[in-house]
C-alpha cells in the first residue's frame, strides 16, 4: 500500500466487512476519514527532509563555499518533493589551468610565443584569483600510418627539410605538472620543439582525454579546472583509428608512462565526443578552445556538445591567447549549470532556476547566466520517486566547473511499520497472528479470520473451484476465493456479484456518456431498459413516428424501424427508404407486363393478371415523367413510365397509347436496286477498262512513229549478200 502514491493504510482490527478484502484498508486519507476512521489508526508516513550539513557561504584561502546546503537526507514517498538550493558566486575562486598545445609543424610561430607565456598568464589571472597553478602538455598525432610518416628518418625528424630541428612525432605528451611557478613553466616550454604529421586533423581529443583522466599526474586540485586547447586545425575522433588498423575503442583510462607520453596510443582508437564530454564533466574540467579563425566553426559546434566549454579566436601567432583565456574564464564562471550524477533508477529530477535577472527557467539542468560576484541565485529541485528503492542511495547535485556540491542521501518510505503482532490471536480464531490489523494464518487455515479449514480437498482443488470456465483469473479478479467459494469485493462505486464475481452493475454500454443511456440499469454487462426504451444501451425510444412516410407507411415498406430511424433495404436511402439511386431500372424487367396490360399481347397475354399483380397501370396520350422505351415481342417500341409505390416491387405504370412499330421493307425495290447497282458497277468497270486500253494503244503507236522517223535505209546492195549457187553432180558420170 505504501508503494502507491497518496495512499494510507488502516491497521484497525475488524475493519473489513464480510466479503471485503484487505485491500480496502489501503485508500486515500479522505476516503478513510469519510468512513469514520481515526487518524491514530492510520499509517501515513510523510516525506521528510533533514539538513546534515548547511554551512554558510564563505571565502577562505583553503575553503570556499558557494552552495548551500551541502548535504541533506531525504525520506521520500512515491510522488514529488521540492527542495531549495542557493548559489553565491564567490570572488577569488582558486584556478588550475592546463595549457594543451598543438605542436604540429603549422604551429611553429605560436610555440615561440608560448615559450614566454607563463608570467603573462599568472599576472592576468592573479587579478581574478590569488590561487592559481599552470601546467603544460602538447600533442601531434598517432605514430602510425596514415597519420604520420613512419620512415625511420622522418620518425626522428619530421620537419620538411633536414636543416630544421623537429622532435619525433608523438600522440600526447605531459610536459609540466600544475605549478604556481612561472619560471618553471617558461623553462619547460623553452625545451619544446615543433614536430610534424601527415594529415591535417590532430590527436587533440586523445590529449584532452588523457589530461582529464590522469588527474594525479597532471596535478589537478579540487578547484576550478581549466583546460586551454590551442590548435590551427581540426581533430580526429572515434572511428578514424581504423585507418591505422586501430580497432579497440578508447577505454577512457590513463595510459601515461613515466616520461609523460601516451604510450598506448597505437592500441586504442580516438575517443568519441560523447565519451570525452562525460569524462570532462566527471572530472570537473572546463575546456577553452583557442583556435584560428578558419576552424572556428568546427570548434563552435564541438563546444555545443561539451557542456561548460568556450571557444575563442586565436591570432595566427597566438599573441592574444592571454586575453582570450581571461575572457573565456569570466564567461564560464558567470554561468551556473546544475547537474546531477549517480541518480538511482526510478528517480527523476527537474530544475527550476530563479536567476538574478528575475528570469525563471524550467530545464532538465538548472541554468543561470551572467551571475555576478556576490549574487545569489536559487534553484528549486523537484525529486520524484517513480518506484520504491531497495536501499538508501547517495547522489550529488553540483554546478559544472566547480567543486561545490550538494550530497543527497535518498530512501523511500514504502513499508508499514506496525507493532501489533500477536501470536495465535483470538481475532484470528487462534489460527493466526495479527500483522497490521490483518490475520496471517497458519499453513492449514485460510480465510479472512483464518476461519476456513480446507479439509480433505487440496489447496489446488479449492483454488480451481473459484475459476470460471478454466479461466486463469480467480473469482474474475473481483473477489477472493475462500474455501472453494468466491467472496466478491465490495466497493462504494459498484456492486459485484455472481458465482465467480463475474458480474457488476457498471460495465455496460454507454450512450451520450451515460450508463445504459440513463434509461435502464446495468445487469452483468447487459442493459435492462426502462419501459418505452430499447437498444443495447437503451438509447432508442419505442416509437416509429419518424419512420412513417406521407402515406403513414413505415419505411415505405422497404426497411425496418430501429430506434425511431429507418434501416433501409440494400440500396434504399433514409429517411423513409423512398429512393434507390443505385438500383437498376425496373423497365426491362417488367416490359412483358407492360405489353400485356397495355396492348393485350406478349408472353403474358394469357395470364397477365396473375403474372403482374404488383403493377397498377393506365394509358395516356403522352408520358412525361422519366419515360422508359423498351421493345415488345413484336419489335415495337413501347414508351411508358414507372413509379415505385410503398412496399417491395410495387409499381404504378403510365403507358402511351401508341406503339412505335417499324414499317416492313419493300422487297421489289430492294431486289431491283441490287440488280441495277450490279449492272451499273459492271458497266462502269468495262468503260474504265476500255479507256485505259485505248490510251495505252495510242501511246505505243506514237512511239512507233517516232522510231520510224529515225531509221535510215540504204538503196545499194548489201555487201554481205551472195547469190545462191547450185551444183549438180551425177554420181554415175565419173
Amino acid at each position: 500500500c505504501m508503494q502507491l502514491p497518496f495512499t494510507v493504510f488502516l491497521f484497525l482490527q475488524n475493519f473489513s466487512k464480510e466479503g471485503e478484502t484487505s485491500s480496502s484498508r489501503c485508500d486515500s486519507l479522505s476516503n478513510l476519514i469519510a468512513r469514520k476512521c481515526k487518524r491514530q489508526d492510520i499509517i501515513n508516513p510523510q516525506s521528510e527532509l533533514s539538513e546534515i550539513v548547511n554551512d554558510p557561504f564563505q571565502i577562505r584561502k583553503d575553503n570556499v563555499i558557494q552552495i548551500k546546503p551541502q548535504k541533506i537526507r531525504l525520506a521520500l514517498r512515491r510522488g514529488s518533493r521540492e527542495l531549495f538550493t542557493l548559489w553565491d558566486r564567490a570572488e577569488g575562486y582558486p584556478i588550475d589551468l592546463y595549457y594543451l598545445m598543438d605542436l604540429s609543424y603549422s604551429m611553429k610561430d605560436d610555440l615561440e610565443k608560448v615559450k614566454s607565456l607563463g608570467k603573462q598568464l599568472l599576472d592576468a589571472l592573479t587579478s581574478v584569483t590569488k590561487s592559481i597553478q599552470i601546467g603544460f602538455g602538447s600533442f601531434v598525432d598517432k605514430t602510425v600510418l596514415p597519420f604520420v610518416n613512419t620512415n625511420k628518418e622522418k620518425m626522428k625528424n619530421p620537419c620538411p627539410t633536414k636543416s630544421q630541428k623537429c622532435q619525433p612525432p608523438f600522440d600526447f605528451k605531459h610536459v609540466l605538472k600544475l605549478t604556481n611557478n612561472a619560471d618553471t613553466f617558461n623553462t619547460e616550454v623553452q625545451k619544446q620543439h615543433i614536430s610534424g604529421n601527415l594529415d591535417p586533423p590532430e590527436a587533440g581529443l586523445d590529449a584532452m582525454m588523457q589530461a582529464a583522466v590522469c588527474g594525479d599526474i597532471i596535478g589537478w586540485r579540487n578547484v576550478t579546472r581549466l583546460l586551454v586547447y590551442t590548435s590551427d586545425d581540426g581533430f580526429h575522433f572515434a572511428g578514424d583509428g581504423k585507418l591505422g588498423a586501430i580497432l579497440n575503442p578508447n577505454d577512457g583510462k590513463c595510459h601515461l608512462n613515466s616520461l609523460g607520453f601516451y604510450e598506448d596510443s597505437h592500441k586504442y582508437d580516438y575517443p568519441s565526443i560523447a565519451e570525452l564530454a562525460q569524462k570532462l564533466a566527471e572530472n570537473n574540467i572546463q575546456p577553452i578552445f583557442a583556435v584560428t579563425s578558419k576552424i572556428m566553426p568546427i570548434y563552435q559546434e564541438l563546444s555545443k556538445m561539451i557542456p561548460k566549454s568556450a571557444v575563442g579566436e586565436l591570432k595566427e601567432d597566438s599573441s592574444n591567447v592571454v586575453q582570450l583565456i581571461k575572457d573565456a574564464y569570466n564567461n564560464l564562471s558567470s554561468k551556473v549549470i546544475m547537474k546531477h550524477n549517480n541518480l538511482p533508477d526510478g528517480v527523476r529530477i527537474e530544475y527550476k532556476s530563479k536567476c538574478s535577472d528575475g528570469e525563471n527557467v524550467n530545464d532538465k539542468n538548472g541554468t543561470c547566466s551572467n551571475v555576478k560576484i556576490g549574487e545569489e541565485v536559487e534553484f528549486i529541485v523537484t525529486i520524484t520517486a517513480e518506484k520504491c528503492l531497495d536501499k538508501t542511495y547517495t547522489f550529488e547535485i553540483r554546478p559544472l566547473g566547480f567543486t561545490d556540491k550538494l550530497e543527497i542521501e535518498l530512501r523511500t518510505e514504502c513499508n508499514c511499520n506496525c507493532d501489533d503482532s500477536f501470536e495465535m490471536a483470538e481475532h484470528c480464531n487462534k489460527h493466526g497472528s495479527i500483522k497490521c490489523g490483518i490475520c496471517s494464518c497458519t499453513n492449514n487455515r485460510i480465510g479472512q479470520f483464518c476461519e476456513c479449514d480446507p479439509g480433505q480437498q487440496s489447496t489446488q482443488e479449492l483454488v480451481t473451484a473459484c475459476h470460471r470456465d478454466n479461466s486463469s483469473a480467480s473469482c474474475s479478479n473481483q473477489g477472493d476465493c475462500f474455501c472453494g467459494r468466491c467472496t466478491c469485493h465490495t466497493s462504494p462505486k459498484k456492486k459485484i456479484y455472481g458465482q465467480f464475481c463475474e458480474c457488476d452493475n457498471v460495465n455496460c454500454e454507454l450512450n451520450l456518456g451515460k450508463l445504459c443511456g440513463g434509461h435502464g440499469t446495468c445487469d452483468c454487462g447487459t442493459c435492462k431498459c426502462n419501459s418505452g426504451f430499447s437498444g443495447s444501451a437503451c438509447q432508442c425510444p419505442q416509437s416509429d413516428q419518424r419512420c412513417k412516410n406521407n402515406n403513414g407507411r413505415i419505411c415505405s415498406g422497404r426497411g425496418t424501424c430501429e430506434c425511431n430511424q429507418c434501416k433501409c433495404n440494400t440500396g434504399y436511402e433514409p429517411p423513409h427508404c423512398k429512393e434507390c439511386p443505385a438500383c437498376p431500372s425496373p423497365c426491362p424487367k417488367y416490359i412483358h407486363c407492360v405489353e400485356c396490360l397495355g396492348f393485350d399481347s406478349g408472353p403474358y397475354k394469357d395470364n397477365c393478371t396473375a403474372s403482374c399483380t404488383n403493377i397498377k397501370h393506365n394509358k395516356t396520350g403522352t408520358v412525361k415523367q422519366k419515360p422508359c422505351k423498351e421493345k415488345s415481342s413484336k419489335d415495337c417500341w413501347i414508351i411508358f413510365s414507372m413509379t415505385e409505390l410503398d412496399g417491395v416491387s410495387q409499381y404504378e405504370v403510365v403507358i402511351r397509347k401508341e406503339q412505335d412499330c417499324p414499317k416492313p421493307p419493300n422487297i421489289a425495290a430492294i431486289i431491283g436496286g441490287g440488280v441495277s447497282g450490279v449492272l451499273l458497277i459492271g458497266l462502269a468497270i468495262l468503260l474504265i477498262w476500255k479507256l485505259i486500253t485505248e490510251l495505252y494503244d495510242r501511246k505505243e503507236f506514237r512511239r512507233f512513229e517516232q522510231e520510224k522517223t529515225k531509221a535510215k535505209w540504204q538503196d545499194g546492195d548489201n555487201p554481205l549478200f551472195q547469190t545462191a549457187t547450185t551444183t549438180v553432180i551425177n554420181p554415175l558420170n565419173n
